[in-house]
């Protein structure tokens, strides 16, 4: 009886195993690919931020208003907290009842400052947090008509 044990041939001569070599040269190449776009996906989106066209909403208590300065100094009502602002937002009652804080950023502050006072206030269990702007006067920013 001529039947082998190996099993890699049958009867009929043909081959019972899956060759998986095609299928890893195509995973590997598909790989390469993601590998060099995915850095390219993400430095290629540009975001351009919209014009603010809001309404001046009134505030609750101007005591509650946190003040980001393009110098990077942090007001919380007329105090400066710019060294505490985490110990000064746990520690005040009023932000522990209200649950809510404005905050007032200059234009040109920069993004850390502002970021450090919306995790100071999160991690001092502030709910609502409400960014003021400046809203757009009608006609600013555009040439005047010309005769």
């Amino acid at each position: 009886m001529g039947v082998s044990l190996g099993g890699r041939k049958r009867r009929g001569g043909g081959i019972s195993d899956i060759n998986v070599t095609p299928l890893v040269d195509v995973m590997l190449v598909l790989l390469v690919v993601f590998m060099v776009t995915a850095p390219l996906i993400t430095a290629g989106l540009r975001v351009e931020l919209p014009n603010v066209e809001a309404k001046e909403a009134p505030t609750k208590d101007t005591k509650l208003v946190v003040t980001v300065t393009k110098e990077e100094k942090i007001l919380f009502g007329e105090d400066d907290v710019t060294q505490n602002v985490e110990d000064v937002l746990a520690q005040n009652p009023r932000v522990q009842k209200e649950k809510e804080l404005y905050i007032r950023a200059d234009k040109n502050a920069r993004y850390g400052a502002v970021a450090r006072v919306v995790a100071a206030a999160r991690s001092a269990g502030v709910e609502g947090l409400n960014l003021l702007v400046e809203p757009e006067v009608e006609g600013a920013g555009q040439a005047p008509a010309q005769p």
